[in-house]
């Protein structure tokens, strides 16, 4: 996914609930707080629940299956901030939600 894909209206996403979206074969979650806009995996690398359906506290959202919570500004497990999930970027143009993946970051040396 190198390039931003209509995801919905801006009027289609409620504040602090998250929304699972299909995109390129997966599923996203995306997340409205006020202004900010926020996108990451939609699966819990866990038992495979979806992050979209789970609690929104803050900048948390916690798996309705088992209570893993995952930071939806950059996808971090916030038990192990080794373990993350795919984060996507969003942005909003004209009313309408686009949505792209984000390019793999290289690893340290």
């Amino acid at each position: 996914m190198s390039e931003y894909e209509s995801v919905g209206k801006v009027t289609d996403f409620e504040d602090n609930v998250g929304r699972a979206v299909a995109i390129k074969n997966r599923m996203v979650a995306i997340f409205r707080k006020g202004d900010q806009w926020y996108a990451i995996d939609d699966m819990c690398p866990h038992m495979g629940a979806s992050l979209a359906e789970g609690y929104v506290d803050e900048n948390t959202v916690t798996c309705p299956w088992h209570a893993w919570r995952f930071c939806i500004t950059d996808g971090t497990w916030e038990d192990n901030p080794r373990t993350k999930v795919d984060c996507f970027d969003v942005k909003v143009e004209d009313g309408e939600v686009w949505l792209r993946e984000k390019p793999a970051e290289s690893p340290d040396t």
